[in-house]
């Protein structure tokens, strides 16, 4: 048994180097193994910290998580940091490739700051109980109306407990090259407390990381803060142009830093 160990042990550098779909189904199983370690160290961190569930929790996530980048050999490379330099409440949206994006969120989250998730994801283990401890709302995507009341009663607690935070208007994962159209309720969300949209931009992994072809290579990551935009005084009716908008300006920043610039039409 220790021979076939020792021959195990000694393969993985070879296969490292010599197929790139073992490198990526390690570096897979590897992420997702560390990423639910660091919520065991976390835990108790947070429950010490803030005895319960507590949107400072962040702070704890954030340390923790911010050297996994060097460990999957990805580096950020931030523009627009003062856009974040916003008082009170804001939403903040960006676009939605894989769980990688965890680690751009961690990178750039500001202080007081969390994030709404799929319901599902609270069910991750000890993931999702840290997601729980950190504050993070979970949404039911396959009922309109539960998601409706949920942001509801977001956009209360944002101004009452003066937090902001992170929405995947996508709404779901997408390496397609290009955005998906936006879902509505993070700029209901924004309408609603009156408070700015603050769109962040991820390039495109494309260069790094191919989910179909199994290629999780090292490769930097460019990320765009934009500008603010406003809400106060719109109201339900001007949703849909605010929506329009921050995806017309997103995509136009997502093709530039993924060096992807078309001259096709913007699609939403």
């Amino acid at each position: 048994m220790d021979v076939l160990w020792m021959i195990a042990l000694l393969a993985i550098p070879f296969l490292m180097f010599a197929s790139s779909t073992f490198v990526f189904y390690f570096k897979k199983f590897f992420y997702v193994a560390w990423m639910m370690l660091l919520a065991v160290v976390a835990i108790p961190l947070c429950i010490l910290k803030s005895g319960g569930r507590d949107i400072e929790n962040m702070r704890v996530i954030r340390f923790l998580v911010r050297h996994v980048k060097y460990l999957l050999g990805l580096r950020f490379e931030v523009s627009g940091w003062e856009h974040l330099q916003t008082e009170g409440p804001y939403v903040v949206i960006s676009n939605h490739q894989s769980s990688l994006d965890v680690l751009g969120l961690m990178e750039i989250l500001p202080d007081r700051c969390s994030a709404i998730a799929k319901k599902e994801l609270i069910y991750a283990g000890t993931v999702g109980l840290i997601c729980w401890l950190g504050g993070i709302v979970f949404i039911n995507r396959k009922k309109t109306s539960d998601a409706k009341g949920v942001m509801a009663d977001t956009a209360k607690v944002m101004l009452n407990e003066q937090i902001r935070l992170w929405v995947f208007p996508e709404g779901t994962r997408n390496q397609n090259g290009d955005l998906l159209p936006f879902k509505k309720g993070a700029f209901h969300l924004a309408v609603q407390a009156q408070v700015p949209i603050i769109p962040v931009v991820f390039s495109s992994y494309g260069n790094f990381y191919l989910q179909k072809e199994k290629q999780f290579k090292s490769g930097t990551i460019r990320l765009k803060i934009l500008p603010k935009i406003e809400t106060k005084g719109m109201t339900p009716d001007d949703v849909s142009s605010l929506c329009e908008k921050s995806f017309r300006l997103m995509r136009s920043a997502f093709l530039d830093i993924s060096g992807t610039r078309s001259n096709g039409p913007l699609r939403h």
